[in-house]
């Protein structure tokens, strides 16, 4: 491609796709697709992003192009790959000039340079980083930062491989530019503190951009360019120097507004300071333990203590906590329980942690989260009276305790309050002392307090098993609460009912739960209290249940969650009800029937609803497995609600088979175990077996459960439906699954044979000659030749002329005569009998063997 007489071209081609206008767009499209395998093709894109003059949007398209041009093109073993003389071209033309005015291109060429260094830098791109390094020490604003970002963008991708010829690379280029790296980084931050207090936004926001990318390259050098970074002095100072970092910019927070653009980045800052320092530990926990101090002190003190008043923000308080639970956590400090059989490191790091955790600074802590982290905020108070189910949801949802501070108190809490729970234990136990009673419903600053302490409690209920009565607490302090009906206790209710949850499997009477079934339907008629049950399930789950305690509240209680679940909204509210109503009808069994009919009218409303929720459609998936096995022969009633269900969850060809199909699999094999008899729509969905089969998955031995299912059901009907295809897909199974996988495809042959020995044979004539050779060969596994031996035993038992007729024909295979093989079959089965191990296989083959007594055959002569 001529560059000259294309450029024109190329650009109006590129004008033209980026129109609005279909007719002009897709013509332009398909031209563009032609072009990437053309010579010359990226040299000319090169020439127009790099041209400012042109449309931000032509110029924006042919980086994209350009981009994922170096995905297909640039390798040398990739079709149509581009040729190295080009590749010089281009690679010289991306670092000519850093002086990109636009951030959204800027970032995309840095992103295609990076591309391109993973797959050139340093062998055939040698001058990439001499060059990155000399552009960010120019004066001009826009070059530097151009440069810098392209510096970090390279970087990170660098550092993201994995093979240990490109680590090795890695660490030498590490090695090589880390103490420029530090000079730069500490630079700029000398930089934008001294412009702080200027007052010059722009002056203080380009400081700190700079301050901000030249930290991003530092930290995948520090985390990833070094195999023992404490031996590094320059990594070692550079980590150690974070925390004195981190002061000045917490307080420079002071002097920056809280709604611009340098308060977003100072945060960001902030918060990359303290990645640093998670990263770092998460790769090198040894090398972090001369850190393991300095970052105890400066987490807790900012935390726990005053100091943090007035310049610490929630997410870098998240961060801090994350720090401290990863040293309290990380089995890299946890000597053995022989301490002699613990390595020098890791002794020194648990002195470390033991030192600085004394029972002043445990119990401060303690009493800090619980009393100032774990109270419910005026912003949350107001959340649980205008939307509780909302609140719930989001307070339990997912990862949040990685970033939220509420989940990442809790989980913190109960870290330490495990690692240290001699020392804790009576600092909570007192906190509950002087909660006994009943409180004040005009006191909202105790009821906070209490709903503190006890969810305390209730994350520490493994490890207070031995220090508290529950069994008391709950009867003398608990139930009475639950029985307050006052607005301003509803937040408490809920902490006692979920208290009583974490409880419940814990240490709790049985005798008492009955107390506790009466509670549960009192709050279930409370609508603002319905959503207690995303924390708290009916505790039917555990081993102490006993159904005949639970039968008289049966009726009540399946009522109302039937109703709680036609009333909440939220999807992860509806499947956490659904998993509650499923547990009820798993324990009660058959006992449920009288009163399901109202759950069977509605879910396929709720299936219908559910359509784009997939994991709300596994939770219908679940409760109709268990609503199966409680109807028995009546779930037949359901079948036309069922059966598509069935179809849908189990057709590959279907998007949403990626959630549903393990579920849909269990019901479908449950649906063919409690069904009274076999029906044209049963029949039909095992049109769907076939592909799933061809899958190979996890799912197979379901799918062979199924498959025996429809053969004890009806053998005939669906033998002489499905076997040709069945039989099929059996024989490219075997050539390709373990020996596991082998046997459970001949068992379902040899329940065919048990159940329908006529037909059978016929059906599965394909596989027989297999088995045939796999005897006479001697199968060395012992769990697949006796099975091998089960079949050919039915065979021979059940229908001798179909075995006459297959002796031919394996005799005309191996070129023997038919007593010959039959003579050499015999000796193989007499002499792997011992293969066989059940009773019932053993017996079948001695009978099989006797069957051939009064043959004239003269191997018995």
């Amino acid at each position: 491609m001529d560059l000259n007489s294309a450029s024109t071209v190329v650009l109006q081609v590129l004008t033209q796709a980026t129109s609005q206008d279909t007719t002009v767009l897709k013509p332009a499209e398909e031209q563009l697709k032609q072009w990437e395998t053309q010579p010359g093709f990226y040299s000319v894109l090169l020439n127009i992003f790099t041209n400012h003059t042109l449309d931000i949007n032509v110029r924006w398209l042919a980086v994209l192009y350009f981009k994922n041009g170096i995905d297909r093109y640039w390798r040398r073993v990739a079709p149509h790959a581009l040729s190295e003389e080009e590749k010089t071209t281009l690679r010289a033309g991306l670092i000519t000039n850093f002086n990109e005015p636009i951030n959204q291109i800027a970032t995309q060429i840095a992103v295609l340079i990076a591309k391109v260094a993973r797959l050139d830098c340093p062998r055939q791109w040698p001058e990439l980083i001499p060059t990155l390094i000399e552009s960010v020490k120019v004066q001009d604003d826009l070059r530097q930062h151009r440069a810098l970002l392209t510096f970090y963008h390279v970087t990170k991708t660098l550092a993201s491989k994995r093979l240990a010829a490109d680590r090795k690379l890695f660490y030498d280029l590490a090695s090589g530019i880390y103490t420029f790296a530090c000079s730069l980084w500490n630079h700029h931050t000398d930089t934008f503190l001294q412009q702080v207090s200027s007052g010059n936004e722009a002056a203080v926001l380009s400081a700190l951009e700079r301050t901000l990318l030249s930290l991003k390259v530092l930290r995948k050098l520090t985390v990833n360019g070094f195999v023992e970074p404490h031996k590094n002095i320059e990594v070692m100072g550079f980590l150690h120097g974070i925390f004195e970092r981190l002061k000045q910019f917490l307080e420079c927070s002071r002097n920056i507004g809280t709604d611009n653009m340098c308060r977003d980045r100072l945060e960001k800052t902030i918060i990359l300071f303290t990645k640093v320092l998670l990263d770092f530990l998460d790769q090198h926990p040894f090398s972090f333990t001369p850190l393991i101090q300095r970052s105890l002190e400066f987490s807790v003190s900012y935390v726990f203590t005053e100091i943090g008043e007035g310049v610490t923000f929630e997410r870098f308080i998240v961060q801090c906590m994350n720090l401290i639970k990863m040293i309290v956590k990380n089995y890299a400090y946890k000597p053995s329980k022989n301490f002699e059989d613990s390595s020098p490191e890791t002794l020194e790091a648990h002195k470390i942690k033991m030192a600085f955790f004394t029972y002043p600074t445990l119990t401060e802590i303690c009493r800090r989260l619980v009393s100032h982290y774990f109270l419910l905020t005026e912003e949350e108070l107001t959340m649980w009276e205008e939307d509780p189910e909302g609140f719930t949801v989001e307070e339990t949802g997912g990862d949040s305790w990685k970033y939220s501070l509420r989940p990442c108190t809790e989980v913190l809490f109960i870290d330490i309050f495990h690692e240290y729970n001699q020392t804790l234990t009576p600092v909570l136990l007192e906190m509950m002392q002087t909660l006994q009673g009943p409180t004040n419903v005009e006191d909202m600053n105790a009821l906070l307090i209490k709903d503190a302490v006890y969810n305390a409690v209730g994350l520490a209920a493994y490890e207070l098993f031995d220090s508290v009565d529950f069994d008391q607490w709950f009867k003398n302090q608990l139930l009475p609460e639950l029985q307050v009906i006052h607005n301003r206790y509803k937040p408490l209710r809920r902490r006692v009912i979920w208290l009583i949850g974490q409880w419940i499997s814990v240490k709790f009477k049985s005798d008492l739960r009955p107390m506790l079934y009466e509670a549960i339907c009192n709050l279930l008629q409370d609508q603002d209290l319905v959503v207690l049950f995303l924390n708290c399930s009916l505790p039917v789950d555990d081993f102490e249940f006993r159904t005949d305690q639970f039968l008289p509240y049966l009726e009540t209680m399946f009522t109302l969650l039937f109703q709680l679940l036609q009333q909440v909204t939220e999807c992860d509210t509806k499947m956490h009800v659904l998993h509650v109503l499923s547990c009820v009808i798993e324990r009660v069994n058959m006992q449920i029937r009288p009163y399901v009919g109202c759950l069977v009218q509605y879910l396929p409303l709720l299936w219908k609803q559910s359509e784009e929720h997939n994991m709300l459609r596994c939770a219908i998936l679940t409760t109709l497995i268990h609503l199966v096995q409680g109807l028995g022969a009546d779930s037949k009633n359901l079948y036309p609600f069922l059966l598509p269900v069935i179809q849908l969850s189990t057709d590959v060809s279907q998007p949403p088979h990626v959630y549903l199909l393990e579920d849909g699999l269990e019901l479908w094999l449950v649906t063919l175990e409690n069904s009274p008899c076999i029906t044209p729509e049963l029949l039909r969905i095992f049109q769907n077996m076939s592909p799933l089969l061809e899958l190979s998955s996890e799912n197979l031995r379901t799918c062979f459960k199924i498959i025996n299912g429809y053969i004890f059901l009806s053998s005939t009907e669906f033998l002489q439906t499905y076997a040709v295809g069945l039989c099929q897909s059996f024989c490219e199974l075997l050539k390709e699954i373990t020996t596991e996988g082998q046997v459970q495809v001949l068992k379902v042959v040899e329940n065919a044979l048990k159940v329908n020995p006529v037909l059978s044979p016929q059906m599965f004539q394909p596989i027989l000659p297999c088995v045939f050779r796999g005897i006479i060969e001697g199968e060395r596994y012992p769990v697949v030749m006796s099975t091998y031996l089960g079949v050919m035993g039915r065979v021979l038992l059940q229908n001798a002329s179909f075995f006459s007729s297959l002796l031919n024909e394996m005799a005309h295979k191996f070129n023997q005569e038919m007593d010959q093989l039959l003579g050499n079959m015999i000796e193989m089965w007499v002499d792997r009998m011992d293969n066989i191990t059940q009773p019932e296989r053993r017996k079948l083959s001695a009978l099989a063997l006797l069957s051939l007594l009064p043959s004239d055959n003269s191997q018995f002569c």
